[in-house]
């Protein structure tokens, strides 16, 4: 989902495992019967992650899609909630009905996603983790100042700023990014776009932003 490691993405598409795919219809499954449930129930938002001392937090909602001319689409959709002390990250995924799906934790001996039955995974850091689990390369690590409304590390351009000074357009890490609906601790709209090929990866981050 971090830290100062290295965002790692490849941009060829690997062979998946049978347990990866099977991961990924698994959470293509539920997204499907999630979203059902969802339109009749409304959606729950995610629980605050407890925790002592200071920390930079965020919850919202997420929809991943992806589309590929040589494969079915795919989607993923539900809540989150980001807590980042600079040292260690964690990272709750719940379903649209407020249900914790996984436990993602991430500090400087690696990144471990910890599901509700007790099973884990482990990677050496948040986007590969991502990768492993989901079959799609996800920016987690350049989230962490992305959330913060800050481009961080590595080359960016075609640059443009809202009338505050505040990144609005930028291009950076292979992703076309446009944050939007700012409150005082970052954007509160965040869309990433990427391709890869035939593959095109669309994020899209709602915050639940604060008043004022």
């Amino acid at each position: 989902m971090a830290l100062s490691f290295p965002t790692v993405v490849n941009s060829s598409r690997a062979a998946v495992s049978p347990a990866v795919s099977g991961t990924r219809r698994r959470l293509v499954s539920w997204a499907l019967a999630a979203g059902v449930a969802a339109i009749m129930a409304g959606c729950a938002g995610p629980g605050r992650i407890a925790g002592d001392g200071a920390a930079f937090e965020r919850s919202g909602r997420f929809a991943v899609n992806v589309t590929d001319a040589a494969a079915a689409p795919e989607a993923v959709q539900g809540g989150f909630a980001w807590r980042d002390t600079g040292r260690v990250l964690m990272l709750d995924l719940v379903n649209p009905l407020g249900s914790t799906l996984a436990r993602i934790q991430v500090d400087a001996r690696g990144a471990t996603l910890e599901r509700t039955d007790g099973s884990t995974e482990t990677a050496p850091d948040a986007d590969a983790l991502v990768a492993q689990v989901l079959g799609t390369p996800l920016p987690v690590s350049s989230l962490r100042d992305w959330l913060q409304g800050r481009v961080g590390e590595g080359a960016v351009s075609n640059m443009e700023r809202d009338a505050q000074g505040r990144p609005e357009s930028f291009s950076q890490e292979g992703w076309q990014l446009r944050f939007s609906r700012y409150d005082a601790l970052g954007p509160g709209l965040l869309r990433l776009d990427r391709r890869d090929g035939s593959r095109r990866i669309s994020v899209r981050l709602a915050i639940d932003t604060q008043a004022g």
